[in-house]
């Protein structure tokens, strides 16, 4: 079984580049276990081998232990969104990779470790589960609370409501002093949003700006499409409790009435 961990034990060379149609051929193997699986398996670790090769890991470990340079409490857990089809996307397979990479860095353990995206395949989570991690039960649309454990929470690409979402959920200085998100970079939110389009769509972002840390994970040219604009960010209690009282009074909902492009699968749909 490619139990926790099990997915280190790395091919010896590399394998040939597999064309579309072999991709598409292996994903329609569905089912909790037998050859579908095991390809998954085969191909995750084939991409972790190549994030070690290219450096690209080494470089990025830097941004990965920044939240960890100050008195901030290292990650107990993690929560992962929006990962995709990593059974037959190559992006969404390097991204589980790092994200595995991650865990290892970070030394949080494989159960520890939640997902939920609502198009994975049964192969899918299959691979998922016999890698030792978990599954969300349902579509929580980013509302996950922390309660009180230092949670990092792992979003390559994800819609802007997913972070604003998460924000509110543990929107008090002591609750996101805890939380670290990997994800599209905020001040790059900011810069290509309106100002009266953030502040009325995406609240929650727009309050914390000031409150943030954020260190850019590094630019390589084999992974520009799979984590650009990707940063680390964390939220200094010093830094949250210098933002204005009247910041943490305003806890309602988000609702996105208004929201022409709203880039998130709502529950139930």
């Amino acid at each position: 079984a490619a139990a926790a961990g099990g997915w280190r034990a790395g091919c010896a060379r590399r394998r040939r580049r597999r064309g579309r149609a072999e991709e598409e051929e292996d994903d329609d193997e569905e089912g909790e276990g037998g050859p579908g699986t095991e390809a998954v398996l085969r191909r995750l670790r084939e991409a972790r081998d190549d994030l070690l090769n290219s450096g690209f890991w080494a470089a990025s470990a830097g941004a990965v232990r920044a939240p960890l340079s100050g008195p901030a409490e290292p990650p107990a857990r993690c929560v992962c969104y929006g990962l995709g089809r990593f059974g037959r996307c190559p992006a969404a397979r390097y991204q589980l990779a790092f994200l595995l990479l991650l865990l290892d860095e970070l030394r949080v353990p494989p159960a520890r470790c939640a997902l939920f995206d609502p198009a994975f395949s049964a192969r899918e989570a299959a691979a998922l589960r016999a890698l030792g991690l978990c599954l969300l039960p349902e579509n929580e649309e980013g509302k996950h609370g922390i309660e009180g454990a230092a949670t990092l929470f792992y979003m390559v690409h994800c819609g802007k409501a997913l972070y604003n979402n998460l924000l509110w959920s543990n929107w008090s200085p002591a609750a996101l002093s805890k939380l670290v998100i990997i994800g599209n970079s905020f001040r790059g939110i900011e810069e290509r949003l309106l100002s009266r389009i953030l502040e009325r769509d995406y609240s929650y972002i727009a309050k914390v700006l000031k409150g943030v840390e954020e260190v850019a994970l590094p630019s390589h040219p084999r992974y520009l499409d799979t984590f650009n604009d990707t940063s680390v960010h964390w939220f200094p209690l010093d830094k949250l409790q210098e933002l204005s009282p009247e910041v943490w009074d305003f806890v309602e909902e988000p609702m996105y009435q208004d929201c022409e492009d709203l880039e998130i699968i709502r529950k139930g749909e």
